[in-house]
């Protein structure tokens, strides 16, 4: 049964997550129902990263198996098909053969987030509702230096979700970047692993 890697791209808006819910739309529902409706086959993914609502991604790595091995540009036209009839913003950018030994959460060597800010008087038209909009001044510089004392090896207790699930607080944070280039304010974060809601809080 070979295994297929798949990196997804798709706009979060109007799903509940990247995880299957019981009664809301979710990404990982669209894509197996779009993978069942090309190859009549009921699969489950595993993703490097479980987004939460209205989060959107531009490289998520999932990985699933197939009964037959399809040619991976097969796979990745058919189920884009599939996702396109369906009317989702959901592209599947590239589907792969990998070693069975290949898991997308447990192989992956890092996680990568952007948020955006348009830090003026006007409010955002041609990004609104994939930025956030502060009209009162922000000291990006400032913003940056006080990032710095979160790099490294940290409990981040005080960041994670009640409802996280991981059995330890530690994480090790490798980038936490603020950046300004005019009324754009962007903030970079990278690790190997994050708690549930350690960088949105």
């Amino acid at each position: 049964m070979p295994r297929f890697r798949l990196d997804i791209e798709y706009d979060g808006s109007l799903f509940a997550g990247w995880q299957r819910q019981a009664n809301q739309p979710s990404v990982q529902q669209a894509i197996e129902q779009a993978i069942e409706k090309f190859c009549g086959e009921q699969v489950s993914l595993r993703a490097a990263g479980r987004t939460d609502a209205g989060v959107h991604a531009t490289a998520q790595v999932a990985h699933v198996d197939l009964i037959k091995a399809w040619p991976g540009d097969k796979v990745r036209d058919a189920v884009n098909a599939h996702l396109q009839a369906a009317k989702v913003r959901i592209a599947i950018l590239k589907a792969a053969v990998v070693p069975d030994s290949f898991d997308a959460r447990f192989s992956a060597i890092g996680r990568h987030y952007l948020y955006r800010i348009v830090n003026r008087r006007a409010p955002a038209a041609l990004d609104k509702g994939r930025i956030w909009w502060v009209p009162k001044q922000l000291d990006a510089g400032a913003m940056h230096e006080a990032a710095k004392v979160l790099l490294g090896r940290h409990d981040f207790t005080t960041f994670r979700s009640t409802q996280c699930q991981a059995t330890s607080p530690v994480r090790t944070l490798d980038r936490l970047d603020v950046s300004r280039a005019g009324d754009f304010i962007e903030i970079r974060a990278s690790a190997r692993s994050f708690l549930h809601n350690q960088v949105r809080s």
